[in-house]
């Protein structure tokens, strides 16, 4: 029973502290180049063409979006590709040993 209330009140001066923490202006300036981070880094959009053939482990990517995008293909359990600058209207491919081809990604 007191290992219980222990871990309770430990559990409650830890959310107390993370609360604390969050409210301090670096932590709120952390959090929003977090939130910026996390939306510059999603999937691409659908401006984005992707050709995948799975069995091959291929993809031919082409910008389409009428600017230059930072793009990276994502390999679920493999290497991915790195983060690198297309124009509009360029296209690459990407071929990998180990892993499924996941998503296109903005970097």
């Amino acid at each position: 029973m007191k290992h219980r209330q222990r871990l309770a009140g430990g559990v409650l001066a830890a959310a107390a502290l993370l609360g604390a923490t969050l409210a301090t202006p670096a932590a709120s300036a952390t959090t929003a180049s977090a939130t910026t981070a996390a939306a510059t880094s999603g999937t691409a959009p659908a401006c984005v063409k992707r050709d995948v053939i799975k069995h091959r482990k291929y993809v031919k990517v082409t910008n389409l979006c009428g600017h230059a995008m930072h793009l990276k293909v994502v390999i679920d359990w493999g290497n991915d590709s790195p983060c690198l600058t297309y124009q509009n209207k360029e296209q690459w491919e990407w071929n990998w040993g180990r892993g499924s081809y996941g998503k296109v990604v903005t970097c």
